[in-house]
């Protein structure tokens, strides 16, 4: 697997950014969904990057920049074919690694409360994250679930 910065002019990326706003579609109402289109994807604050094997993409994810010491996971999504292979942990571990060599202090992120979610929950527990309140701009909502991670120096 090769893990390098994405770009939304790749059809590949744009195809999986669609899938995953399609996805989002039935989980929540509009107000609750908070996945960046193609538009935001490219805005300066993002880093996207995607993860191939061969020629064929298997995942996306961003990060965006909040503050010198705090950034946001954003659009985390695992091509069909490849889930259950460890793609989503392996561009999770690089964007924690990314945040920590970039010197964030604090990564934190969105995701939904439906069951759909759980297994994102799940897998963002793993790596230490925590629930959090609302950040950033966010505010309470019943469909989201905030997670947060603080790096020691």
């Amino acid at each position: 697997m090769n893990i390098q910065i994405g770009s939304v002019d790749n059809p590949q990326i744009v195809n999986l950014i669609r899938e995953h706003l399609a996805a989002m579609e039935p989980t929540a109402p509009a107000e609750s969904r908070h996945a960046l289109d193609l538009s935001g994807l490219s805005d300066d604050s993002i880093t996207l990057w995607s993860v191939w094997d061969g020629n064929q993409l298997a995942g996306i994810g961003a990060l965006k920049r909040i503050s010198q010491t705090h950034a946001e996971i954003k659009s985390m999504k695992t091509a069909k074919t490849f889930l259950r292979k460890g793609i989503a942990s392996l561009l999770l571990n690089h964007i924690i690694e990314e945040a920590k060599k970039s010197g964030y202090q604090q990564l934190s992120l969105e995701t939904g409360s439906m069951d759909f979610f759980a297994p994102a929950r799940k897998l963002y527990s793993s790596f230490g994250f925590l629930e959090c309140g609302p950040f950033e701009g966010y505010i309470e909502d019943p469909n989201s679930v905030f997670m947060t991670i603080y790096f020691k120096d």
